[in-house]
This record gives C-alpha cells, sequence and structure tokens, in this order.
C-alpha cells in the first residue's frame, strides 16, 4: 500500500482522504466564523485579490475546485454574470452544502458537484478559468490534481491556485507560535475541535513551497506560471497559464 502524509503523520492513501473528510465535516458549520478568527480577517483580503487578478469577463466559464463555503464562487459568478457559467465543487459533501446554502442565501444558484479534483468529471477545454483556495494541499496527488485541471481548461485558460505557503524567514517563529500554540486553541473554543486545527497548522508545513509549486505546475502542464506572495509569504497566488 502506498503512504502519505497527513499533517505531520504518515498514513496509507485511502486513509488520509477518510481522515481529511472527517476534518471538514467537523469545521464546516463554523468555517467562515474560525477563518476570519484564525486570519483576522486577512483572508477576505487575499480572496479579493485572487478574483481581481482573474479578472473574469462577462460569459466565462468557471470552475472553482474546493469551494468549500463559496466565497470565490460567489464573487466569479458576479463577474461572469447571466451569460456565463460557474461551477461549484468541493470533494466534501458538508462543506459544499454549507456553501451551497451561502449562496441560494445570496440569491444565487450555481450547479454544484461533489467531486474529487484528481478525476474532474468535466470534458477537455471546457473553462476559461479554474480555481483552488486553500483545497491544494489537502489533495493526495497533487500532480494528478494539477493535470486534471489542465485538462479541463481551454487553451490559454487560467488557473489559480491561493495557499498557505512558506512564510518570509523574519516572520516565522512568531508564525510557529501561533500556528501550533493559538490555533489549535482556537479550534477548541469556538469550533469545538481542537484536533483539526492542529493538522491545518501541520498541512501548512507539509505543502510544497513556492518554488516547488511552480515547478510542480509547470510539470502538470502550465506554460507560464509565476505567483504572488501575499502577507509575507503567510499565503501565495500561483497563476498559470494553459498552453
Amino acid at each position: 500500500m502506498s503512504s502519505t502524509h497527513f499533517g505531520f503523520e504518515s498514513v496509507d492513501e485511502r486513509e488520509k482522504a477518510r481522515r481529511v473528510r472527517g476534518v471538514f465535516d467537523s469545521v464546516a458549520p463554523r468555517y467562515d466564523l474560525m477563518n476570519d478568527l484564525m486570519s483576522l480577517g486577512l483572508h477576505r483580503g487575499w480572496k479579493a485579490y485572487t478574483v481581481l487578478t482573474a479578472d473574469v469577463r462577462p460569459g466565462d466559464r468557471v470552475l472553482d475546485i474546493a469551494g468549500g463555503t463559496g466565497d470565490l464562487a460567489l464573487a466569479f459568478a458576479r463577474k461572469a454574470g447571466p451569460t456565463g457559467r460557474v461551477v461549484h465543487t468541493d470533494i466534501n459533501e458538508a462543506m459544499l452544502r454549507t456553501g451551497r446554502d451561502r449562496l441560494l442565501d445570496a440569491g444565487v444558484a450555481l450547479p454544484t458537484v461533489v467531486c474529487d479534483a484528481e478525476k474532474l468529471p468535466f470534458a477537455s477545454d471546457s473553462f476559461d478559468l479554474v480555481s483552488v483556495a486553500f483545497g491544494l494541499r489537502n489533495m493526495t496527488h497533487k500532480d494528478l490534481a494539477l493535470a486534471e485541471m489542465n485538462r479541463v481548461l481551454k487553451p490559454g485558460g487560467k488557473l489559480m491556485v491561493l495557499e498557505f505557503s512558506k512564510v518570509a524567514q523574519p516572520l516565522r517563529k512568531a508564525y510557529d507560535w501561533y500556528s501550533f500554540k493559538i490555533l489549535p486553541q482556537l479550534g477548541r473554543l469556538v469550533a469545538g475541535d481542537s484536533a483539526s486545527y492542529r493538522y491545518l497548522a501541520e498541512s501548512i508545513r507539509m505543502h510544497p513551497d513556492q518554488h516547488e509549486l511552480k515547478a510542480l505546475m509547470q510539470k502538470g502542464g502550465f506554460g507560464h506560471v509565476d505567483y504572488h506572495n501575499l502577507t509575507g509569504g503567510v499565503v501565495a497566488l500561483h497563476v498559470g497559464i494553459k498552453c
């Protein structure tokens, strides 16, 4: 059996999928509140920058992977307009249900699909833009997922990967203290779950850094890849263009 990492722990690949699903089943009801608290609201700015950089136009077809509670899907839908199409997806049904309800509350009904990013149920060359925010690090085979994202993009289409990354050296000590001391306690107090937020901190450290992810995207078929460090590298936005 092949093994992979679940945070700092080595587990069977099939076990990782089950445990990641458990994490997001647990945090879904308080996911948005926890995002605001643990990022001090910065996640809203990171996502706004992603939407600005995506430059979605009326009529565009957009696929939002690991779309969770629907922040990006909602913003893209408003940009794509009635002639466009935004598909909201996630592998976790609890997260997707929370996002669907939130979108409906905002007066927006989007196609909503439970799917695995490593085996996307969409035709090749279908989308102008594919986005994945804070989801790539939870995928077992990132190379397969990136290749699938490339496949469903139209030639010249754009992939946006917003993800935690390697923080700048002067911030590392304080960031580690916050991640491993404060974040799990915040999860315990607000969401009643410290273990899931400890996993979050560990999964960030196991995720490829800015340069490694750029190389992985290039290997996945993206001819031009660039990245933008946000908040000192706490988060990076990688942008890849399909040849």
